[in-house]
């Protein structure tokens, strides 16, 4: 079988974590099986769609990594690759289930519809369209048009009929049709509805596997129906299973307590390969314990046979751990122009800057962020004129020694010939002599007094990116305070 995969965005606002999610399960399953990978655009709910969307899409798709073979801005034999540019295609197969009776017009209105949904709820069953509409007559027709009802094309959905097909994540599924009633197909401004038009696209692009989240199941029976009505052969379905929140509850859109926008996470300076191979194990499992994976590694180990029913809990502390590890592991120059953009919005640095300043400030931070953003917050020590000495720090600051070795230290930094981490740390060690303080008595009381942090990084190189003349007048001030 050839395999030719698709995922297809509606542009209603930022990528969401599930649907990058689902876009990698199926960019994994077609590069492994030597297949297409496609991009649509399902643009046909225009009430939703928000300006500029789908280019935000795109470019995002692009920064994880996850390239297509076909759709926007790379073409293909099967385009256009958005929905309404394809509103003459899907005319022309409405016309046809219109002419075999397999369709029909629909007039009713919104307070109707309402009215019917209530009357189904107060008695207990599940709200669906009654099929008032089924059998109009041509005088009906002509008197609802006259009245300028506005009309809808709804599929007729046959009667009795058992709606089967083998799930590759769930198994063997079954739906009945009875519990489905007509639905529409064209809604009454003549664009086709999403279950109509994917369906349309899926066969005319060819697509042999659909990948999606959970959420679309039920729309599933609905789609077969339709190929069914053309007599089209069905792709394979897989619908993977929902991410959860810590809770084990869906995750909401609406749930702050959770980042879920891909954007969010490239602004924070989180790494795409961080979030790929993170994302890849929500809800698939690679068969063992190992969990740093490359793309190229994702794509030799994925099959949807490893996919899980149950649902995915994110996690954010995993996640940050994971981007974490490929940040230690990136190139020192690719951290510091992600980190530039965060030091610039802190007010740290302006547009022009020492560049081998801000790199040794990077190198000196990479092994403890967990993204990128958190930079101005670890360094801030580094910028800041008046340190505020507080908890363990302030308790520190009044212990015997510090007089002592605040005084020797300031001494040592006014006669250094140089001011580099190395000649600090023969400093350190002459003091250690002269006063006889060592360990914590020495190293911390000079961390505390320059940086005003009892734990950072490396001290020796923490005091030569602060400058001889800033640490000179921390170590005055806490002297003239003691």
């Amino acid at each position: 079988m050839t395999v030719r995969v698709r995922y297809a965005p509606s542009p209603t606002g930022h990528l969401h974590i599930g649907g990058a999610r689902t876009a990698l399960f199926n960019y994994l399953l077609a590069r492994k099986a030597g297949g297409t990978y496609i991009l649509r655009i399902e643009d046909t709910d225009q009430s939703r769609n928000v300006e500029h969307a789908d280019e935000k899409f795109l470019e995002n798709f692009k920064w994880l990594g996850l390239h297509w073979d076909e759709g926007p801005g790379v073409g293909g034999e099967y385009g256009p690759y958005s929905c309404m540019e394809r509103l003459p295609v899907y005319n022309e197969y409405v016309n046809q289930l219109l002419e075999q009776g397999k369709a029909y017009y629909c007039y009713c209105t919104e307070e109707e519809l309402e009215k019917e949904r209530e009357e189904a709820m107060a008695q207990g069953q599940m709200p669906r369209y009654s099929g008032r509409c089924r059998s109009l007559t041509p005088d009906q027709k002509s008197a609802y048009e006259k009245e300028g009802r506005k009309k809808t094309i709804r599929f007729r959905v046959p009667d009795g009929k058992i709606i089967k097909f083998t799930d590759l994540v769930r198994g063997d599924m079954h739906f009945e049709s009875d519990g489905i009633g007509d639905y529409v197909i064209v809604k009454s401004d003549g664009i086709p509805t999403y279950n109509f038009a994917v369906t349309i696209d899926d066969h005319l692009m060819k697509i042999s596997h659909v990948i999606r989240g959970e959420e679309h199941l039920s729309n599933t029976p609905r789609q077969i129906l339709i190929y069914d009505a053309f007599g089209w052969d069905k792709p394979q379905f897989a619908h993977v299973s929902l991410i959860l929140n810590r809770d084990g509850k869906k995750l909401s859109k609406r749930d702050e307590s959770i980042i879920q926008f891909i954007e969010q996470y490239r602004n924070l300076g989180y790494l795409p390969e961080a979030i790929l191979n993170y994302l890849a194990l929500l809800g698939w499992s690679p068969g063992g314990e190992q969990e740093i994976f490359s793309l190229e590694e994702l794509v030799q180990a994925f099959s949807l046979d490893r996919v899980s029913k149950s649902g995915a809990i994110f996690d954010t502390e995993k996640l940050a751990w994971m981007n974490s590890h490929y940040i230690k592991q990136a190139d020192l120059q690719r951290i510091v122009e992600l980190a530039i953009p965060h030091l610039q919005q802190a007010g740290y640095i302006g547009e022009t800057f020492d560049h081998s300043w801000v790199t040794k400030l990077v190198a000196l931070h990479k092994e403890k962020m967990s993204y990128v953003a958190e930079l101005p917050e670890l360094a801030k020590q580094f910028f800041e004129d008046d340190l505020v000495y507080a908890g363990e720090a302030a308790e520190i600051l009044q212990e015997e020694q510090v007089p002592v070795v605040v005084a020797a230290f300031l001494e040592k930094a006014k006669q250094m010939p140089e001011w580099t981490a190395g000649s600090i740390q023969l400093a350190l060690k002459e003091i250690q002599k002269e006063t006889g303080y060592k360990g914590r008595a020495l190293f911390m009381t000079v961390r505390v007094a320059a940086t005003g942090q009892v734990h950072g990084p490396d001290l020796n190189q923490s005091l030569e990116l602060l400058g001889r003349e800033r640490v000179i007048t921390r170590l005055q001030n806490i002297l003239v305070k003691s």
